[in-house]
């Protein structure tokens, strides 16, 4: 079967380099496209400069290259799309969808990320502010290919929420949705721990009058001691030597039943046998996945 209406893509951010966690987000999306003769774009989320790791992005093209993955077209890279980013903020503040916001950390202290409205209506200017979109009273909703029905309520769970921060950096919310409309993308597979960023994501898709992906949210690799595992709790980088079965680890990981002896294979191999077999219902629904326990 093929679909080559599905653009697929995998949008890693430059703070470190890639490790297990990042591995099987890649690979179940990767997986998911290929398997239906659809396209995978690679994406580097380079929106904050002060985070991101000399060289982590040659790092990363190197690292999917050794573990044999392949991409379509050149690789974006969102710090070359900062114009973009700014025309369409300055709309939405024109408009007065979106206002400028002073309030310190301070300030929002006891609000359990709920923004409380404080600049709502105070009509700052922009310069030494941030920029936040006004949330509807409205709950919005999604169905999750593998985690199912997903609901959340911006005005009462989330409130207005930033698009540029204060620092002028863009926000990752709005250049998501930006970027994925522009290179259009489909499907959306990535890790757990970005489901309940997906209904603001719809909300900014709807005010921008933009296609909606289908989302697929894979569970999330956990460490012996509760974190996730990520580049912020230095979690090793993945080895070139270990290639296969690193991922073959990560299609268990995935529900996936690929054979032992793929320890012995090269990497293409492995990721040809998971394109053939691949089974996205088998991706365990649970939200995180104990690394500990993986074989």
């Amino acid at each position: 079967m093929t679909s080559p209406a599905y653009i697929g893509r995998f949008a890693p951010t430059p703070s470190g380099y890639l490790h297990f966690g990042s591995l099987v987000a890649a690979l179940a999306s990767y997986l998911d496209a290929r398997a239906v003769g659809g396209r995978w774009l690679v994406r580097m989320e380079d929106l904050d400069p002060p985070r991101e790791v000399g060289g982590a992005q040659a790092a990363i093209l190197r690292t999917l290259e050794d573990y044999g993955f392949e991409w379509d077209g050149e690789m974006v890279r969102q710090s070359d799309r900062h114009e973009t980013y700014a025309k369409v903020i300055d709309r939405l503040y024109e408009m007065g969808l979106a206002y400028a916001c002073t309030c310190s950390r301070k300030q929002l202290e006891g609000h359990h990320g709920i923004y409380p409205g404080y600049c709502r209506n105070a009509q700052h200017p922009q310069h030494d502010a941030a920029i936040r979109i006004r949330v509807p009273e409205l709950e919005y909703h999604f169905v999750d290919r593998v985690q199912g029905e997903y609901r959340q309520h911006l005005g009462r769970e989330v409130g207005d929420f930033v698009i540029r921060r204060r620092d002028g950096l863009y926000a990752y919310q709005l250049a998501v949705v930006l970027d994925d409309a522009w290179q259009g993308v489909t499907h959306i597979v990535r890790g757990a721990d970005l489901l309940d960023s997906t209904p603001r994501q719809l909300y900014l898709q709807e005010l921008l009058g933009v296609s909606q992906p289908r989302y697929l949210h894979v569970p999330l690799i956990i460490q012996p001691d509760g974190h996730k595992l990520g580049k912020s709790y230095r979690s090793p980088p993945l080895p070139a030597d270990r290639a296969a079965p690193l991922l073959a680890r990560a299609l268990r990981a995935l529900g996936q039943e690929p054979p032992d002896e793929f320890a012995d294979c090269r990497p293409r191999e492995v990721l040809d046998w998971g394109i053939a077999h691949w089974v996205s219902g088998r991706i365990p629904r649970c939200r995180t996945l104990a690394e500990a326990h993986l074989r």
